[in-house]
Parts: C-alpha cells; sequence; structure tokens
C-alpha cells in the first residue's frame, strides 16, 4: 500500500527531442470508476491497481494542491492471461497512450531551499501522449513523496494550466467518456 501525491497539467508544447527520453506503452481499462479499480499493461508488465480517492476530483473542473492531491493506492501483480480475461470485462474505454519519463524542470524549486533542492533529482515528470479515441490529448504528472514537496513545485514552462483534482483529467473518467 502506499500514498500517491501527484499534480497533474494539460500541455502547451511538447518538450524538444521527446525521442530521447525513456517510453513505456500502456494500455489499461477500469473494472470500476469509483473506487479506481484499474488493469494495465505497461510494456511487458501487467497489474492491478486499486485507488481509494478522498472525493474522486471536483466535478465543477476546480482544482487544489491539497485536499485532492493524496491517493491511497495498491498494486498487484497480474500474468498475460489474467490481464486479458480482466481488461476484456473493463468497463467503457480501453485507454491506450505512450508516457515519456522526463527529468523534472531545473526551477522546479526554489533554489534556496536546500531540502526541496536534493528531492529533485528523484523527481520525474510523466508525459501522457494519448491514442485511438483520445488521440490528441496530452497530459502531464509528477508524483512527489509528500504534500509539502507538491504545494512548493514550480510547473515546466512548458505546462499549461493545473488540472490536479479535475475529474475530467483522470483516467478513470476518461474510460467513462
Amino acid at each position: 500500500m502506499g500514498v500517491e501525491i501527484e499534480r497533474k497539467f494539460t500541455v502547451k508544447e511538447l518538450p524538444k527531442d521527446l525521442e530521447q527520453y525513456p517510453v513505456h506503452i500502456i494500455e489499461q481499462g477500469y473494472l470500476s470508476v469509483v473506487p479506481a479499480i484499474r488493469v494495465r499493461r505497461e510494456d511487458e508488465r501487467f497489474y492491478m491497481t486499486y485507488k481509494s480517492h478522498k472525493d474522486f476530483g471536483k466535478a465543477d473542473g476546480g482544482s487544489s494542491v491539497s485536499g485532492d492531491i493524496g491517493k491511497t493506492e495498491y498494486n498487484l501483480p497480474l500474468d498475460k492471461d489474467s490481464y486479458e480475461h480482466l481488461v476484456a470485462k473493463a468497463d467503457g474505454n480501453v485507454i491506450s497512450k505512450k508516457r515519456y519519463i522526463i527529468p523534472i524542470n531545473k526551477d522546479a524549486f526554489d533554489s534556496s531551499d536546500d531540502k526541496l533542492q536534493k528531492v529533485m533529482d528523484s523527481l520525474k515528470i510523466e508525459l501522457d501522449v494519448f491514442e485511438g479515441k483520445f488521440e490528441g490529448r496530452i497530459l502531464a504528472e509528477v508524483e512527489f513523496p509528500d504534500e509539502e514537496t507538491a504545494a512548493a513545485y514550480k510547473p515546466a514552462d512548458w505546462f499549461d494550466e493545473d488540472v490536479t483534482g479535475d475529474v475530467r483529467y483522470s483516467n478513470a473518467h476518461m474510460s467513462t467518456e
């Protein structure tokens, strides 16, 4: 069990030389949206995830850095056959995307804060470029070790709107569109 603390952003432009970054091919389907029970293939790894949400985001489209940011998350490994059996039972859309793993922006934190500067090397931007039904949608997420670090984060200049907690940008919600 873990707690996922992340912020999510729309993207105004893709980073240059995107091909230089590691990429994962992801396919996922939802067996339930609330709570979120998802099966995922990431490259050749398969697993099921359960996420409990405090209030499943804000339906009015608002966002916040605290309150909506933490989710309890459990991951269970699956084999390929189990994944294929379960994804066939998914409700709604099966989501396909490429996830690029990009180093955190150099100006992510106040340079005078030693604690935050030390955590920078462990942080990555996960850039999701959707395919299929959601082709054209691009979202960036950053996971943090705690809510204090998440609140102090200064978004990359190629990010657009902070949509953290906005249910319309959750993959679970996208599966129902």
